[in-house]
């Protein structure tokens, strides 16, 4: 049985005239381009230490197989406002899993991203764990409605925004949750 012991971080931005290309510059940017990643569902394992990226880096090799859940956005729009953002909520009891959401908006900025992604996980985790609260009130209301019921220990989110390049070229952005065993 694989469960990861611990996850780091990462965002990123792309620009080139291919697609592709761009998505890999912003892996590169990243730092996580010499992996093959594996995209899973949004898990936040129970027991799992959240380590910085260049902690992380250090536990890979070019290569290797690693799982991750990633937001991705690209577009080829002239100055078109692209978002990639990853939404964590952790719960309290350790042993318990939390979530991570994605999400890839298109005319958000960062911080309206993030706060999303963050609200979005925070309320899967709300619901699993039973906790009554009221899904129409905005996620300042939320958060503050989460982290009293002593259930919800930490939120946060990693967001990467971009505009679309002036002259065509794509532009991806990425945010990633890497879990490594």
């Amino acid at each position: 049985m694989y469960l990861p012991k611990k996850i780091f971080f990462t965002k990123g931005v792309g620009r080139h005239k291919e697609y592709l290309a761009s998505f890999e510059d912003a892996l590169r940017d990243a730092q996580i381009e010499k992996y093959n990643l594996v995209t899973v569902s949004s898990i936040y394992p129970g027991h799992c230490k959240k380590v910085a990226l260049k902690q992380g880096l250090k536990e890979l090799e070019p290569g290797q197989i690693v799982h991750c859940v990633m937001a991705r956005n690209s577009t080829n729009e002239p100055n078109r406002l692209i978002a990639a953002s990853i939404g964590a909520a952790i719960p309290a009891d350790q042993s318990m899993y939390g979530y991570l959401s994605e999400h890839h908006p298109f005319g958000e900025k960062e911080s309206v991203a993030g706060d999303y992604a963050e609200d979005l996980a925070a309320s899967m985790l709300a619901t699993t764990l039973g906790i009554d609260f009221d899904a129409d009130k905005n996620w300042n209301e939320k958060e503050q409605f989460f982290k009293m019921s002593t259930e919800i220990v930490r939120t946060f989110n990693v967001t990467k925004s971009a505009e679309g390049h002036k002259e065509g070229l794509w532009t991806t952005v990425i945010a990633a949750a890497i879990l490594l065993p």
